[in-house]
């Protein structure tokens, strides 16, 4: 059965989806928001890197962002400067030398609109393979270390002393945040992607009891933020990456009014 790109844009934007609510989750927990910004960011410069080795643009992709998160924990680490400044100094330089490294590579034409904003209606199956790939191990990653995760975002400390390989773990969750975001890249941009995995699971974790609730219902509502989003995309002729964030951001605002509106009622 040969899909239409359509079709293939919802099921990329839904596998995803998938996999950023928890992920997402995890990112609200910690208050790794400025984190999340830095290493998107890093993605143009894998772009470019791609490009000017003449490799697989998913390999220059995770590769940068792998290192970038390795400078990033790293410098974490250093109390001259404060964790927050020093991550927004990053993102800013990584986009902006992306920005005019791109503007060197001669004889290569580089859609900087479509990688900043995303076009998720250009989705292939060579896309979507990679999505699949990544969703299927990264949900078996998430499962098998589901519980240290939780122990770390409650206390990291507590949870060294309770025998969490605190470090081990960081450094996997580093390569699975940097995986999703390089192939986020392509359905909502760079400038997005953060907003991708965040704005779902804020929306969650009004609605949700538990954290395994959160993370369901942050996968949930970005599905259909991508289905609301495409919709919108196709009726509005609008930029199909800032239309997901949209359709987010409007769920977003409605599971504020409904607590907001169950506060009142009490």
């Amino acid at each position: 059965m040969t899909l239409n790109f359509i079709e293939k844009a919802i099921l990329a934007g839904s596998g995803i989806a998938l996999i950023a609510g928890p992920l997402g989750s995890l990112i609200v927990w910690r208050r790794m928001a400025n984190f999340g910004d830095a290493l998107s960011h890093s993605t143009l410069l894998g772009v470019c890197f791609a490009f000017l080795l003449n490799i697989n643009i998913y390999f220059g992709l995770i590769g940068m962002c792998l290192v970038m998160a390795g400078i990033l924990a790293v410098l974490s680490r250093q109390k001259l400067i404060a964790n927050d400044t020093l991550l927004s100094v990053l993102s800013a330089t990584a986009l902006s030398i992306g920005l005019i490294l791109a503007t060197f590579l001669e004889g290569v034409r580089i859609d900087l609109l479509g990688f900043l904003y995303g076009d998720i209606l250009a989705v292939d199956n060579t896309d979507l393979f990679w999505i699949a790939t990544v969703d299927v191990l990264g949900i078996i990653i998430l499962i098998l270390l589901w519980k240290p995760l939780l122990s770390m975002a409650i206390h990291e400390e507590m949870a060294r002393v309770e025998g969490v390989r605190v470090d081990l773990i960081k450094w996997i969750l580093m390569v699975l945040l940097a995986a999703v975001f390089a192939i986020a890249m392509k359905l909502v941009g760079v400038l997005l992607i953060t907003a991708l995995l965040i704005i779902p699971a804020a929306t969650a974790r009004k609605l949700s009891s538990t954290p395994e609730k959160m993370a369901g219902f942050a996968s949930i509502l970005g599905i259909i933020s991508v289905g609301f989003g495409i919709g919108l995309s196709k009726i509005g002729d609008w930029p199909a990456g800032p239309a997901i964030v949209v359709a987010a951001f409007v769920l977003f605002v409605c599971s504020l009014l409904w607590f907001r509106v169950g506060l009142s009622s009490k």
